[in-house]
C-alpha cells in the first residue's frame, strides 16, 4: 500500500470537505479513552467520515516501558495499533460531529466510538523506541453493515513502522 494510495482524497465525484485538526483537549472529548490508554496526542489533516492523520510522541514515562523489554524499551505492537484505531475513532466521530448526530448521543460524542473487530495484514517493520513520534494515516474505506473496514499505519519520520487493515464497529452496543 502506497502513501498515495492511504492519502488519496475523495473522488471527483464528491463533494471537497475541509481538513480538520483536533488538539489533544478536543480528542478527550471525542474519546471514551483517558490515561493511560488515550494514546493519540493530536490529530490533523481530518476529513470527517473519510480519513485523517494523527501524532503519538513516544515518551519513556509511558507505563507500559517498566514491563515491555524494560533493558530495551520498545513500544508494543498492540499499543501502536490502538493509536490507530483512536484515530478512527476520531476520523468517525468528527463526522458525527460535522452532522449533528452526536447530539443524538445526549451531546457526548465520545458515546458513538465503536470496537475494533479485526486487524487484518498488520505488518511491523520498525521498532518504536522512546523519544520517536509516531505518524499515524487513517483511510476509512467500505462500510460493511455495521462495520467499517479502514486502511491504517504509522510511520516514524519516512520510516514505516507498521501497516495493515482494521475493521471497526460503527457504534456501540451495551
Amino acid at each position: 500500500m502506497s502513501r498515495a494510495d492511504l492519502l488519496d482524497g475523495p473522488s471527483a465525484e464528491a463533494p471537497a470537505r475541509k481538513a480538520l485538526s483536533y488538539s489533544s483537549d478536543d480528542i478527550k472529548r471525542m474519546l471514551p479513552h483517558r490515561w493511560p490508554m488515550l494514546m493519540i496526542d493530536r490529530a490533523y489533516d481530518v476529513v470527517p467520515g473519510v480519513s485523517g492523520r494523527g501524532i503519538k510522541s513516544v515518551s519513556v514515562n509511558e507505563p507500559f516501558f517498566a514491563g515491555h523489554y524494560p533493558d530495551h524499551s520498545i513500544m508494543p505492537g498492540v499499543m501502536i495499533v490502538e493509536a490507530m484505531a483512536q484515530l478512527v475513532a476520531v476520523v468517525y466521530v468528527a463526522e458525527l460531529l460535522e452532522t449533528n448526530e452526536a447530539a443524538a448521543q445526549d451531546g457526548d460524542a465520545s458515546r458513538s466510538v465503536g470496537y475494533l473487530g479485526s486487524i487484518s495484514n498488520m505488518k511491523f517493520s520498525r521498532l518504536v523506541v522512546p523519544g520517536d513520534q509516531l505518524t499515524l494515516d487513517a483511510r476509512l474505506g467500505q462500510r460493511l453493515g455495521g462495520l467499517r473496514q479502514v486502511k491504517v499505519r504509522a510511520s516514524v519520520g519516512s520510516e514505516l513502522a507498521a501497516a495493515g487493515t482494521l475493521v471497526v464497529t460503527t457504534g456501540r452496543k451495551g
